[in-house]
This record gives C-alpha cells, structure tokens and sequence, in this order.
C-alpha cells in the first residue's frame, strides 16, 4: 500500500454500518422470530449480503471471542455467535437502516446491483472453487461476496452524491474507476482489503480482494484464491461487449473452453435467480429504471420501518412483563399491552392444562367475564372450538374467515356470546414448540381487516406474552421442587427427632402427675397443671406429625371458646416468655363471641407461632395487642368472595411494636423456608399457620411497616351446631 493512501485509508471510520437491501433486512428479522431450527434459513439469508456477512466475519474474529483458528465460513461462524447475537445484528442493522439513512427508491436500486454482481461473484467463486478441486470452497464464495466491500465503505464515508458521480459513469470502465477512486484518497480494492486484514483472517480472502482488477498478466502467477475470485468477477460482469474478452481470461488463468465456461455462468445465473426469488428481489438490468420497480422498492423500505417500529413498540410495552412475578400479574400486564397497543379492550385468557390436555379460562385478571371464566373447561385435541384449532394449528384465526376458512361451533358461538362482539380473534401461545394457552380479543368484523394488517406485531406480541407465563411456570416448578425435596430432607430428621423427643415428654408428665398428687384437689395451681399437660399432649402430637408435615393436617374439629383458648395460651406464656422479654399482653376479647367448631390445636398451634413471632419482633421488649370481634359479610368485609352475606365470622388480630417485615420478604412472607428473622429460623413457622388457616376455610393476611409494627388479621368462619 502507498504511503499516501494508507494516510487516507487510517482516517477512514470503520464504525459506519454498511448498507444492506431491506428486502433482506425484513427476511431476516422475520426469520429471527422462528423457532430454534430457523438456523439454516438465517445463515442462508446472511451469507448471500455482502455487509452482513463482513459484519459477522468482524465479530466472530474478533478479540472477544480469542479463537485459535480464524473463521471463514459463514455457517461456522453462525454456529460461535449464536441466534440471540444474530438477532441483535438483525434489530440494529434493521434500525440504522429504517431512521438513519432513509434510502430511496434511486439508492435502493443501487445497492441491488451492486448486491446481485457480489453474489454472482461469490456463487461463481464456488463453482470454480469445486471445477478446480479447490480445498475451501466456503472460504473462495466468502471472498468473492467481499470483494468489492471497499466500495462501500466508500459509499458510507463519502456522501453518497459524491461516490455516485464516481461509480456511475465509470462501472463498466474498472480502470477509469479505479482512477477517480484513488483521487479521494484509495481504490475500494485497496480500501477492501485493508478492511479485512484488521479482522486478523489466516488466509488470502484479503489478497484476492487487493487484486481483483490486476492485468491478467499479473494474476497468472498468484495463488489460486486471487486467480478464482479475479476469473469469477470477470465473469460477473452484465456488460456484452466485455463477454469475448472473459471468456479468455477463464481459458487463459484456468484453461476452461467457451462450453465450460457457460455452464458455470448458466448454474450461477441459476443460483442466484432462486435467491431473488426467496428474498423477493428484482434486479432490473443497468438501462432499466422503471416506476414500478421503485414502487416496490419504496414499499419494501416502509415495510422495514413497519418491522422497526413492531420491534421498539414491543420493546417498550412488554417490559413490565420482567418486572412482575406472577401468572395473574404477567396476564395484566399483557392485557394493558393489547389494550394500548392495538385499542381492543374485549380480551379474554385461556391456559393449557397439560393433565386434562385442555384449555382452561383464566379469571383474576380483570376481565369483564371473571364470574364464568372457571367454568370454560374446553379440549384441545377435538379441535372442534376454534381456540383449540389455532392452538393445536399455531397460527392465529378469526370467527369471520378473514385469515382462514372456519366453521363455528356452538362453543364457538357462546365464546362469542359471552365476550359481547360480533366475534373473535384467537391468537395462539406456544413457548419452546409447548402449548400455553389462547389469547381471545372480541372484536366487531369492521375491525378485522385492521388488525389482519397488525397479524405480524400480534403474533410477535403473543409469543412473548407466552414465554413470560412459561418461563413463569418453570421459576413455580423449580420453587416446588427444591421445597419438596427440602421437605423430605427435613422428614427424615424430624422421624429422629420425634423418637428422642417422646422420651422427655413422658417423663416431664409424670412427674406433673406426681406433683398434681401432692397438691390439694382445689389447689389454684391443678388448673395450671391441668393447662401443661395438654401442652405436652399437644407438642407430642405435633411431634409424631413432623416428619410428614408436608402432607394435609387430619383436623379433629370441636367447639371452641376462642376467647378462652388465647387466655389460656397468653397465661402459660406468660412467665416463660412475655416477662423475660419485657413484653406485656393487652387482650381485648369481645365478650359475646361464639364459640366455633374449629380444629382446637391446629389453631392453638397458630396463635403460639404468632405470639412467639411478635416477642422476636421485640428484643428490647414492648406491647403485645390481640383483640377478638365477630364480623359478617353484611358488614362490607367480603372475607370470601360470593359467600352468604348474612355469614359470621371471628375475627382475630395479633400485633406487635417491632421493626415491621422487610419489603423483600412481604410477597413471599407465607412461603415455606423463607423468613424474616436471619439465620438460625427455619422460616415454617408463618407457612404452617397459613396452611392451618386455610385448611379451616379462613384467611391470614399481614400488614406491616417500622412505625406501627406488624398485624396479623385472622378470620374465620363460624358454623352452626346441629341441636336436637
């Protein structure tokens, strides 16, 4: 290289994008969004563009991957960065493109010709590569779809005006070109080679793009990847009268007769005609510049932005998806999502139930038809409910037939009864080729034609909506699994320790027994005896249960006095527990609450937790508040959705003075294994009591912050005793 152009050549700015078709563009985001074995298809779309193909080449030889040997083929090089890198290529090539360079119809039609000689090149670097028993054919079609990449860095560091008046008036004068070239400061073959030797390639894909347009004289003694990519650009040359005078150069460098040499140019012309096909590119011939074709090109340039606009809109709508946990939470979010994005507010929510292998309406996320959602129980393998058809199907359908020929069913026809439109849309769910349900949108049939045009960015949105609940599910999978194998874990050291625990318990009770019989019958402290041994008879049972806590509770149900049950329990408390911690109880009991049949140690075993939870919550001691009252639905309280209004309830609140539950607990806060207090506590406590309550038809719930401390509110409902 000249030291006058390696002057230019080191000031010019690598970092540009260079241009590509946007029919391509549209290809391959569209690819992107496929399944996992699109992966031939990418590869197939990038290695036929010239500056995708340098741009993968770029980074798969960069530093940051530090391999050993250099890559040189497209597919190789696909494999190393992986679907998720292409896809970003994909988005930010397609971006650029679509707002920062804004091509026209003239510019397009450019980059088409200029796209259509590479690939001609490159398919005919193949061909000759195979004639000639060449050892990397791969690595020869690389070369010859980069060996004119300097005229696009020209392009893009130049203003694009300025490299036309060059290019145009001289493309089919190589030497005349080359010669206005180097006044800007170098020729693209020398711009295009000193590009690909900063990628640190280890081979000659950059010496045969230096010396593609050498005399023949010269190219006869170099090695056979300059004398492959020099014959085929010759031959990838669309002007007739230069026909004679390559068909010698391919006799002269490589001996092949006219015959031959037609032939390669016939597979070629072949090869790359399928291309133009696939990618929906026409190449109109240098002469030609018709309306019709720059209508289709500016239609394809506004389709690219259509894309980028899908992309940054999805971007932006579903990112609260990663921000919630929850199925219900996620579902809203998605629900928003479709209300904003596409203005349809009748939105309904099926989920696959692999057991029944059915869909299942989903209620709690704020549709209009919540009430009957848990009742649409509806099979996917009939496939006679159009839910199930687009499910089974994976493609989105309409009531109307717009999108495909459909018949309805009576299912069909209540679906649409019940959402309260003129009919629906059905957009499918799958996540990792798996089923996870049906987004339904209730729509009028003068919005179908619209939201037809919208298909694309709807399917894109519902994908991503189904791995957000799938990927949901598996965190819930994965959670249940590592309690249940904690579980099990604790299992068998619980069965220890039951064993060795009944021993002292025994004889803790006779001793009380002893000590009952040294006492007088009317003795104030036989009714404090009386208290301690069902304590322990009641340890005992939770003892011997231990080892299989993690199966349901066998609830023994009597009448209890809640008011005296909490007396009881504050009493035994009180000396072992509330006053060495300087804790003092306030009970305020209503005195007219009934008793209710309920399960007397399960709820002894609940209030012990949450009395023992406030005295940690208060280390340097404080006030203990419990308070009892009888609630009905009629008073506003709902404490169970759709229960009698006349329905009673007790309700009990325990609260302490303490620091209150951290933030980052609360959403878990009745979990197993999770707890709020550090090291040294199980966190069962709170998950036992919680799943005691619920067991007895009531609800636990808690409210907490540092300046009032932490209520536990338990409700639960009363039950009429039969008399006779």
């Amino acid at each position: 290289m000249k030291t006058d152009s390696s002057q230019f050549i080191n000031g010019i700015d690598t970092s540009k994008h260079l241009p590509t078709l946007p029919h391509i563009l549209l290809k391959l985001v569209e690819a992107c969004k496929g399944e996992p074995d699109t992966m031939k298809e990418i590869s197939q779309i990038i290695s036929k563009d010239t500056a995708l193909s340098a741009r993968i080449i770029r980074l798969v030889n960069s530093v940051y991957y530090g391999l050993p040997n250099r890559v040189t083929s497209i597919d190789h090089a696909l494999l190393l960065v992986g679907t998720n890198t292409i896809k970003n290529i994909a988005i930010s090539a397609s971006i650029y493109q679509a707002f920062n360079q804004a091509e026209d119809s003239s510019v397009i039609s450019r980059l088409k010709l200029f796209w259509r000689h590479s690939l001609m090149c490159a398919t005919l670097s193949k061909l000759i590569a195979k004639k000639i028993s060449y050892s990397s054919p791969d690595e020869a079609f690389l070369s010859g779809l980069l060996h004119d990449i300097g005229k696009l860095v020209l392009w893009v560091n130049f203003s694009k005006k300025e490299y036309a008046e060059i290019l145009e008036p001289y493309r089919s004068k190589p030497d005349l070109l080359l010669a206005r070239e180097a006044r800007l400061g170098a020729n693209h073959c020398e711009v295009g080679a000193w590009m690909i030797n900063r990628w640190k390639l280890q081979s000659f894909i950059a010496d045969a793009v230096r010396y593609h347009h050498e005399p023949v004289h010269r190219i006869l003694d170099a090695l056979p990847m300059v004398k492959i990519v020099f014959v085929a650009n010759a031959l990838s040359s669309e002007i007739v009268e230069d026909t004679d005078a390559n068909f010698k150069i391919a006799k002269e460098i490589f001996g092949f007769a006219p015959s031959e040499v037609e032939e390669l140019i016939s597979l070629a012309e072949e090869e790359v005609k399928q291309v133009e096909e696939l990618l929906e590119i026409d190449v109109e011939p240098l002469e030609i510049s018709s309306e019709s074709v720059s209508e289709k090109d500016a239609a394809k340039q506004k389709d690219l932005v259509r894309a980028v606009r899908d992309i940054s809109l999805l971007q932006g709508t579903l990112e609260n998806v990663l921000e919630v946990n929850g199925e219900e939470s996620i579902l809203k979010v998605v629900m928003q999502g479709l209300q904003i994005l596409f203005d349809v507010h009748s939105i309904l929510f099926f989920l696959y139930d692999q057991e029944r292998d059915a869909l299942v309406g989903k209620d709690g996320v704020g549709c209009s038809q919540d009430v009957l959602m848990n009742e649409l129980v509806i099979p996917v393998q009939r496939k006679k409910c159009l839910l199930a058809k687009s499910l089974y199907e994976r493609k989105p359908i309409d009531s109307f037939g717009h999108l495909t020929e459909v018949e309805l069913s009576i299912m069909d026809d209540q679906i649409i009864h019940l959402i309260g439109k003129e009919g629906m849309l059905c957009l499918p769910m799958v996540a990792h080729r798996e089923f996870v349900g049906v987004i339904v949108l209730g729509i009028d049939e003068a919005r179908v034609s619209h939201l037809s045009e919208e298909i694309n960015l709807l399917t894109m949105f519902t994908n991503q909506a189904a791995s957000a609940v799938d990927a949901e599910n598996v965190r819930l999978a994965r959670a249940s699994s590592i309690q249940s194998e904690r579980l099990t874990a604790s299992s068998a050291v619980a069965r220890k320790v039951a064993h060795e625990v009944s021993n002292p318990l025994g004889i803790i009770k006779n001793y009380l027994k002893i000590l009952g019989l040294k006492l007088a019958k009317d003795s104030p402290a036989q009714e404090e005896i009386k208290i301690i041994n069902e304590e322990i008879d009641r340890v005992s049972a939770i003892v011997r249960e231990l080892y299989s806590f993690s199966k349901p509770r066998v609830q023994q149900k009597e009448l209890v006095d809640i008011n005296a049950l909490i007396s009881d329990l504050i009493k035994i408390t009180h000396e072992s527990l509330l006053l060495q911690s300087g804790i003092r109880a306030h009970l305020n009991l209503e005195p007219s609450l009934p008793s209710i049949m309920t399960d007397k140690n399960g709820l002894k075993q609940v209030v012990i937790n949450l009395v023992k939870n406030a005295v940690e919550a208060m280390p340097e001691g404080g006030n203990l508040h419990i308070n009892t009252q009888g609630v009905s639905n009629s008073q506003g309280n709902n404490h169970k959705e759709g229960a009698n209004r006349d329905q009673q309830y007790v309700e009990i609140t325990i609260r302490d003075e303490g620091s209150g539950v951290p933030d980052s607990v609360k959403p878990r806060l009745f979990e197993p294994f999770v707890s709020s207090k550090g090291e040294g506590h199980a966190g069962l406590g709170l998950s036992i009591a919680y799943s005691i309550i619920r067991e007895l038809n009531g609800t636990m719930s808690c409210e907490s912050d540092e300046t009032t401390g932490t209520t536990f509110k338990i409700v639960l409902p009363t039950e009429k005793v039969q008399t006779y």
